[in-house]
């Protein structure tokens, strides 16, 4: 019997997954056509808004470049936040809602990219639009 090891997905399939979900695709379908299973996809939903896109990322050994920003990050914000109680919890809030804002921000350029496909190039100097008329 062949021993499967759990599939490890990175940080921008989840972020997608979870944007389609927020989107209004159903669960269901995402699982089916993203072959994930169901819990999987609520799991990374709860994380996301827990923790923003930060906390998507895979779990496991960090890779070779994200010790040494991390550390930078956080002496930094040790030095800012010294006399302040309620820093970390304004910290993770703020962290959040950029998380957030990347998502949707990536929702607008992928809809952008759509709307950009979607439209027929002009022939020409009289050549008929990428719409028709709304006959107004």
């Amino acid at each position: 019997m062949p021993n499967k090891s759990p599939r490890k997905f990175d940080r921008e399939f989840k972020l997608e997954a979870v944007r389609q979900m927020l989107a209004g695709e159903t669960v269901r379908a995402l699982s089916d056509e993203l072959t994930v299973l169901r819990k999987d996809l609520y799991s990374w939903r709860k994380l996301f808004r827990a923790g923003g896109a930060e906390a998507l990322r895979p779990l496991g050994r960090p890779r070779k470049g994200d010790g040494v920003v991390t550390a930078k990050v956080k002496k930094r914000a040790r030095e800012v936040t010294a006399g302040d109680p309620a820093a970390p919890e304004r910290i993770a809030e703020l962290e959040r809602k950029v998380g957030q804002q990347q998502i949707e921000l990536d929702c607008f350029r992928q809809a952008l990219r759509r709307v950009r496909e979607a439209r027929r190039p002009n022939a020409g100097p009289g050549a008929t639009g990428s719409t028709r008329s709304s006959k107004r």
